[in-house]
């Protein structure tokens, strides 16, 4: 699929960089790095990036609603969250697994756990996030109402973000034209991008929920989509998803050129290989690595010395 590149929204704000002031000479942007990109994927796209640190930006169709696949997860996280701040629900309080409540796909809980099996509504939001186990997310939301995330969303000022129904469980949907469309979930890299900000800046539900919040996404076990191609060691708090034809991801990650956002969701994908050279997953990947090396050599030309000034003896 050919895109054009009029298409694509661009947003710079540097300091010391007017609005609308176009990049020097051979200084590479997020456009330049992030444009070829999504020109070569073979798939609906829609990319969000905000350094969260100078406020450069990049989006390109960051408001159209797609697909989320598990990154849905997110959300259904934070509105767990919320409810337990609220006490509407108890983190620590025992929920036990049964035969009906396993479903395929990812996770542990179906293959390794037996019927019976109990622990803290907490650990159903660990499994959720960090291993994307469609079990554990279907048991969270037991407890939290499947309407709840999206109801939440909305005041928070997300109105595209939601959750529609339980995993592998359509019949429970609370939006079923949305779920036809979407499936589990639906967003936009824009509204995901603001809800990692937030997160990152512990503006979720408090600032001790959010840190928590952040510590499971921390140890999301997915390694293909974002931190792949990021130097060893790069602190990243992220989730993602993974449908036949849909690859989506959204999280921080540290930079040398402070924390960056980056929201990629894809959909219609021609490549529906299950491996970790799919497009899809590389796109994800590729993008995460283009902001990080952006966001670094931004910070490497803001080290340099300007132009005439006298080298310290």
């Amino acid at each position: 699929m050919t895109l054009s590149k009029s298409r694509v929204a661009f947003l710079v704000a540097m300091a010391g960089l007017g609005a609308g002031s176009p990049p020097a000479r051979g200084e590479e942007t997020l456009e330049s790095r992030i444009t070829p990109l999504i020109q070569a994927h073979k798939g609906k796209v829609a990319v969000a990036i905000k350094n969260l640190e100078t406020g450069e930006s990049f989006a390109y169709h960051a408001d159209e609603p797609m697909v989320t696949a598990s990154l849905i997860k997110f959300p259904i996280m934070i509105e767990t969250y919320r409810q337990a701040a609220e006490k509407q629900v108890d983190l620590d309080k025992p929920v036990t697994l049964k035969k009906g409540d396993k479903v395929p796909g990812s996770g542990i809980l179906t293959a390794h756990f037996s019927e019976g099996a109990t622990f803290p509504l907490r650990d159903a939001v660990h499994l959720m996030i960090v291993y994307s186990d469609n079990t554990a997310t279907n048991l969270v939301l037991e407890e939290i109402g499947i309407p709840s995330t999206a109801q939440t969303m909305e005041k928070m000022g997300y109105p595209n973000t939601k959750a529609h129904s339980k995993i592998f469980r359509r019949d429970t949907s609370a939006f079923p034209e949305r779920s036809k469309k979407f499936g589990i979930g639906s967003t936009t890299a824009g509204e995901m991008v603001r809800l990692c900000e937030a997160l990152y800046k512990k503006d979720l539900v408090s600032p001790e929920a959010s840190a928590a919040m952040f510590k499971h996404m921390e140890a999301c076990d997915d390694k293909d989509k974002f931190s792949r191609f990021l130097p060893p060691g790069t602190k990243v708090a992220f989730k993602t998803g993974s449908l036949d034809a849909a690859k989506t991801m959204a999280g921080v990650m540290v930079t040398p050129g402070g924390p960056v956002a980056v929201c990629v969701l894809t959909d219609d994908n021609e490549d529906k290989r299950w491996i970790t050279d799919n497009a899809g997953t590389r796109l994800c990947a590729e993008v995460a690595r283009a902001a990080y090396e952006h966001a670094a050599a931004k910070a490497k030309d803001a080290s340099k010395p300007a132009a005439g000034t006298p080298k310290k003896p």
